[in-house]
């Protein structure tokens, strides 16, 4: 197997993942009755896209990278911003 093929394998994992966050998206949609966005979307979303950002960066695409690596800082802060929302809906209690 040469090295190609494998870059290219990682391509195709990247991609798969980043599709597969739609799949997770209309699934829980489709369960709730309404538009939903589960945290695996946003996770899949990062993911992918740094799979996919690695790859562009070995294929040198600048154009395949700099959409990876913005998507990817907004998939990051959409995390962040979760995860502070579930700190304040969940405080952790205070220890004795």
């Amino acid at each position: 197997m040469s090295t190609e093929t494998i870059w290219i394998g990682i391509g195709f994992l990247g991609q798969g993942l980043f599709f597969g966050r739609w799949l997770i998206q209309w699934i829980a949609s489709e369960r709730s009755s309404e538009s939903r966005v589960p945290i695996a979307f946003w996770y899949m979303s990062l993911i992918g896209g740094l799979i996919t950002l690695t790859y562009a960066i070995y294929r040198m695409d600048p154009v395949f990278i700099s959409g990876q690596g913005l998507g990817s800082v907004v998939y990051l802060r959409n995390l962040v911003l979760i995860h502070r929302a579930n700190q304040t809906k969940d405080p952790a209690s205070p220890v004795a």
